[in-house]
């Protein structure tokens, strides 16, 4: 089951490359992807056919420059980081509810997919959101020293260097997924080297976007995420200070198997950690219908 491919127009028009899965029998709802930095949409298509078994359309899409969203070249193309967010996912997510208006909207979000839902998830009308492996790039909750300096020469040295010397990241050779344009690449090390990432950007206004969220929340981390911990994922979810956030911390032990950053939308987890996820959005999913019919 592959979906069958869409173009999605962001909000300024630039063509996104997605997909669409149908929901089997009478769908739920509409689940939209947001993929982390990076990371094409084939990674998140086995989970997206999983969902449309549980009864949701899902959508997939690539962030400008990535995937099925990529121009001929790299070299001098025009993106920033905050552009996948107050553009593209925000786009993706126009697209599903014109398309399908009379059913709940939820979004999963990974990494910086996460980061969309809070800066734009208040105008979405969510039944509810999951962020997966979501959490502040600030290399200093990092705990393995070796790993941290590794991130930090990425982040704050190798990437932005390389993006202002040839316009763009080769990260397919450097373990960050695909390429990046350049101007992801130099937004993404700023905020990383600020104290509270982009909260402190002035010009972004992300605290008073994360606290226009409403919608209920969910939250998984993993033990064994490098990246994504405990503090750093507080250092993200602490400015949800409008609705409840629910969180899961899930060991290997749990999992059946390691996960770190990237493994939760492996196949090899479809009987152990994704079923929890679906229950969640169907659970929000039917809550927000029940609302609608006793409004009507």
């Amino acid at each position: 089951m592959n979906g069958t491919p869409q173009t999605i127009p962001a909000t300024d028009g630039y063509p996104l490359g997605a997909r669409l899965w149908t929901a089997a029998g009478i769908p739920q709802g509409v689940v939209v992807m947001h993929p982390a930095t990076g990371v094409p949409q084939r990674i998140y298509q086995a989970f997206a056919a999983f969902l449309a078994g549980r009864g949701f359309h899902a959508i997939t899409y690539d962030y400008r420059g990535i995937g099925a969203s990529r121009p001929k070249g790299l070299r001098g193309f025009a993106a920033r980081m905050r552009d996948w967010m107050l553009l593209d996912a925000e786009g993706v997510m126009r697209w599903a509810r014109a398309r399908y208006p009379a059913l709940p909207q939820l979004a999963v979000g990974h990494s910086v997919g996460g980061h969309a839902i809070g800066m734009c998830g208040a105008g979405w009308g969510l039944a509810g959101a999951v962020l997966v492996a979501c959490h502040t790039g600030n290399s200093r909750f990092i705990r393995q020293r070796g790993e941290r300096w590794r991130v930090e020469l990425i982040l704050r040295g190798l990437g932005p260097m390389l993006a202002r010397l040839i316009g763009y990241v080769p990260g397919s050779r450097m373990g960050l997924g695909e390429d990046l344009p350049g101007g992801v690449a130099i937004e993404w090390g700023a905020w990383a080297g600020m104290q509270r990432y982009f909260f402190d950007d002035p010009t972004l206004g992300a605290v008073g976007r994360f606290n226009g969220v409403t919608n209920p929340v969910l939250v998984y981390g993993f033990d064994d995420d490098p990246w994504a911990t405990p503090p750093a994922i507080n250092a993200l979810t602490t400015h949800f200070t409008s609705t409840w956030v629910e969180r899961r911390q899930i060991a290997p032990a749990e999992a059946g198997a390691a996960v770190g950053h990237m493994g939760f939308f492996r196949p090899k987890f479809a009987e152990t950690l994704w079923p929890g996820l679906a229950d969640w959005l169907v659970g929000h999913a039917s809550a927000a219908s029940t609302d609608v019919e006793a409004a009507a």
